[in-house]
């Protein structure tokens, strides 16, 4: 811990000053000898001061350096990382049809889709649930119902449809009506090529905010579709989400990767899907840090 060097020198000034006064008012009102023995022990107490600043200046110089040293180590072992990658992960992928599904729109990092690139994998779509994504409205479950012909109106019901469609337009491009439907209410954002062929669909969950039942009722039941039509699904989230999908994403007994925006992740999640399935990452949820490289 870095000491704050300003706080503490004003503080011993102002004790020294506190000093001070004392010594003017204890001479002016106590004798000769009583005075002698207070100046004696107040001088003590000043060179006390002195000392324990002193070692502050070391202790905070100490504490620079090691941080200043801990810092280039990590830049190098970083470029170290990203070096080494894309020699690990060459042509690992090159055979996978990538679908990317953001059930949050926290943001994410690009560099883990270059990844996957980098490993020859062709990302086909990228479909986004915005923040509009908002089902607490009667009004709006009612026309969204009217549209897909729902007779449950419950905000569960309406999510779980709206998770149907979504990956059926995935694979198929069947219903891309209801996806641009979607896109109206700003409730999601697609881009690329929908109803090619996908032999792969990642998962980018976790939430900087409380979302309730949105995993359970839009990220899982998508997830299931895809398992049923025997597609492999993957969840990955990054490293600082405030709320944790993985638990319930391992709950499908689908491969995770809890820290995808770290270059041991991104490995993680290429090893993952080119056959070494497993629950990868730095939190509790994770059973090993990444997989056994070949």
């Amino acid at each position: 811990m870095i000491i704050d060097l300003k706080y503490h020198i004003a503080s011993l000034v102002a004790v020294i000053l506190a000093l001070g006064i004392g010594i003017f008012i204890g001479s002016a009102m106590l004798g000769n000898d009583v005075n002698d023995v207070i100046v004696q022990q107040q001088n003590k107490m000043f060179e006390n001061l002195k000392t324990d600043l002193d070692q502050m200046r070391k202790d905070n110089k100490s504490a620079r350096d090691e941080i200043a040293t801990y810092k280039t180590s990590l830049s190098i072992s970083k470029q170290f990382e990203e070096q080494l990658l894309p020699i690990i992960i060459s042509k690992k992928l090159v055979d996978k049809q990538v679908a990317i599904i953001e059930t949050n729109n926290y943001g994410f990092h690009e560099d883990w889709i270059n990844t996957l690139k980098l490993a020859g994998a062709r990302v086909n779509s990228i479909t986004t649930v915005l923040d509009g994504f908002n089902l607490k409205s009667e009004n709006t479950r009612k026309e969204i119902s009217t549209k897909l012909m729902l007779n449950d109106t419950s905000e569960t019901a309406v999510s779980k449809e709206i998770a149907r469609e979504i990956a059926i337009g995935v694979i198929s491009a069947q219903n891309i009506e209801n996806l641009h439907y979607f896109e109206q209410l700003g409730m999601i954002k697609t881009s690329g090529d929908y109803g090619v062929p996908v032999n792969t669909v990642i998962f980018v969950g976790g939430s900087q905010a409380d979302l309730g039942q949105r995993c359970a009722n839009l990220d899982l039941p998508m997830m299931n579709y895809f398992l049923a039509q025997s597609i492999p699904v993957y969840g990955v989230e990054t490293s600082d989400v405030e709320y944790s999908y993985m638990n319930q994403y391992q709950k499908l007994k689908v491969s995770t990767i809890d820290n995808v925006d770290m270059t041991p992740g991104q490995l993680s999640l290429v090893m993952a899907v080119y056959g070494k399935p497993g629950n990868y990452g730095i939190k509790t949820t994770a059973r090993q840090l990444m997989p056994a490289i070949p």
